[in-house]
Order: structure tokens, then sequence, then C-alpha cells
């Protein structure tokens, strides 16, 4: 028995140190020290052998056992390094080579085109950009802007207020940067300033978040007309050189008089009717469109900055605001405006 334990040792030792492969040493255990391999039938039969045999027999048979589950652990691990390494140069990437397939080249959202389009439209009017923070304080976004605690208007823009400070808030508008940036340069200034504003609103027209540009122009001599000239300038780069702007009265606390701005339809030509006879749908046959907000800027807004050199009896100016996304829907037809939030690759690939 003694002669038959050192043959399978003998002979499973050269097996595993001659396996090339972790299959094959895998096969090798299990011939060796496996449910039905010999060795252990031998370990199971002890107890059958004459008592003085049990000892000598039991005591090879559990070395021999301990010595080929070490050599297989050796073995395996310096089978499993070498098949590594030559899995790692088998499947080496140049990662200087281009894609299979390649990947579309990337391209901007079509909010960022609208915002660059118009900054670029006014900065060729002498404009400057100006940027300011998302989260401002409750004194820039409605106090110097016309907005005293308890004033109505407030209600109007009910936003996100940080909890632990009851001043702070996201802004709703842009607007704030008008008193910001008069703090920090006076008369005359030219400024559009494009962001991200945020309202408790949601539907398939406004959004919680949304993007907005403001204007800004505070000279001496400034008047609606000026006002007005801006805006038709900039509503034909964005809309046609055709287009016209009509001024309706409204209400903004930061600016008096204040107008609300419509754009004749672009589809109707401001006809209210399209070529078939039927009503133009994106209008809803008025021929007008409405675009943004305006209005010349109050004086009570100028006094939060005169001594910046804002005396509202020397210098007067004009404000607008209008909502990117609204811009971008009505130049690229988009139904929803959810959809530019969505990230659905197939919408935003129509506009690569």
């Amino acid at each position: 028995m003694l002669e038959q334990i050192e043959k399978i040792r003998v002979e499973a030792t050269e097996g595993i140190v001659k396996a090339s492969s972790s299959a094959e040493l895998e096969e090798l255990r299990v011939k060796f020290l496996g449910r039905k391999a010999e060795l252990t039938q031998i370990l199971r039969g002890i107890a059958q052998l004459p008592p003085e045999e049990r000892g000598p027999v039991g005591g090879a048979a559990n070395k021999g056992r301990k010595e080929l589950e070490a050599l297989i652990a050796r073995s395996a691990e310096r089978l499993d390094a070498a098949e590594l390494d030559a899995k790692l140069v088998a499947d080496r990437v140049d990662v200087t080579m281009p894609g299979a397939p390649p990947r579309p080249v990337g391209h901007q959202h079509l909010i960022t085109r609208t915002t660059r389009l118009i900054e670029d439209i006014m900065v060729g009017l002498g404009y400057e950009v100006a940027e300011g923070p998302e989260i401002e304080h409750d004194y820039y976004n409605f106090t110097a802007l016309n907005h005293p605690v308890g004033h109505p208007a407030r209600q109007l823009q009910d936003t996100f207020y940080v909890q632990s400070h009851p001043d702070v808030l996201l802004r709703t508008h842009t607007s704030p940067m008008q008193i910001r940036a008069m703090e920090t340069q006076g008369p005359p200034i030219f400024i559009v300033i494009p962001g991200k504003v945020y309202r408790r609103d949601s539907d398939a027209t406004h959004s919680p978040m949304f993007h907005q540009m403001e204007g800004l122009a505070i000279a001496e001599g400034l008047t609606l007309a000026d006002l007005q000239g801006t805006l038709l300038a900039m509503s034909r780069a964005l809309f046609g050189d055709t287009r016209e702007v009509r001024l309706r009265p409204h209400y903004f606390p930061f600016t008096e008089p204040s107008v609300e701005v419509d754009v004749s339809c672009f589809q109707c030509e401001g006809t209210g009717v399209l070529a078939d006879g039927g009503r133009c749908n994106l209008c809803k046959g008025q021929g007008w469109i409405e675009i943004l907000g305006a209005g010349m800027v109050d004086p009570n807004v100028l006094g939060f900055v005169a001594e910046k050199g804002y005396d509202p009896e020397r210098v007067q100016g004009f404000a607008f605001g209008l909502g990117i996304e609204r811009v971008a829907m009505l130049r690229h037809s988009v139904p929803d405006l959810r959809r530019f939030f969505d990230n659905d690759v197939r919408m935003l690939e129509q506009f690569a």
C-alpha cells in the first residue's frame, strides 16, 4: 500500500510540474485529489486495514495529499500569472487609434448654441457679456430691483430659498447682475447677462430651471426709441430681416414704463393666415409672437447705485429679458420645453 501511495505521488508530481495551462492543472487535480481519485479511496478505506497498517498508510496518504495540494496551489498561481500576461499582450489596445466604429463628434447643446448666437448679436451692437452667481442674496434679487419686502411682485417669482439662510435663494432672473455690474462700473454701461435662473414652474412651456438673457443699457439721453431699435435689430438677426417688433404696455417693478415685446410671425409673415388659407398655428392667427419683457430702468433702481455715478437726473436707460428656451423653441419648432432637458439622443442629434 505504501508503494502504491508513493507511485501515485510521483506520477501526480510529474504531471503537475509539466502542466501548461490552468485547465490541464484542474484535470490533474480532479484525477489525483478528486472524490473518485485513487488516493482519496485509500484514505477512505483505512478503517478496513489491519490495525498495524492504519498508522503508516494513513500518515503516508495524508502527507502525499498535502504535498500535492501545495504543489497544485503554487502551479495554479504560476499558470494564472502567465496566462494573464499573455492575455494582456493579446488584448492590448492602441488608444491612439480611432474607435471601431468611430463615435460621432460631439456638438453644443441647442440651448448653448442659441445663447452664443444672442451673445454674438449683442456684442455686434456694442454690448459686453457679463455673468453672475446663481445663488443670490435677497437684496440683489428683489430689494435693489424695486421689490421691497412685502411687495406683491415677489409672489409672482416664488422660488427656492436656502433653509439655513432665509436671505439667500436661487436667483429668479439674471437681473441681479444689473446692480452688481453698476456697483463695479460707472456709466455708460451696455451689457448682456446670460445664465440659469430658477422658479417653481413646471409644464410644457415652463421649467423649474431655465436660461435667460438680460440686457442693460445706461447712458445719457437713452430713450424708449433706442430700446425699440435695439430689439428690432436683435429680432431681425434671430428671426429674419423682414421682422417687425411691437411694444405693448405692461408692468415690471424695476422698469417704468414697462412693455411686452412682440415680433411679427415669421411663419405667416405677420398675416395670421398660412399659404393654404388656414389659421397660423404659431401665432394663433394674431400675426405677432410675444418674445420678451422690457422697459426703461426705474429711477428707484438707479437710486441704489447713485453713488457710483448713476444719478437718475443725469442718466437713464433700458433693460430687457428673454427666455433662451423660448427663442430656441421658436427658431427650431420644438413643441415642448422639457425636450431640452430629457437628454434624448434622437432629439439632440437633430441639431448636430
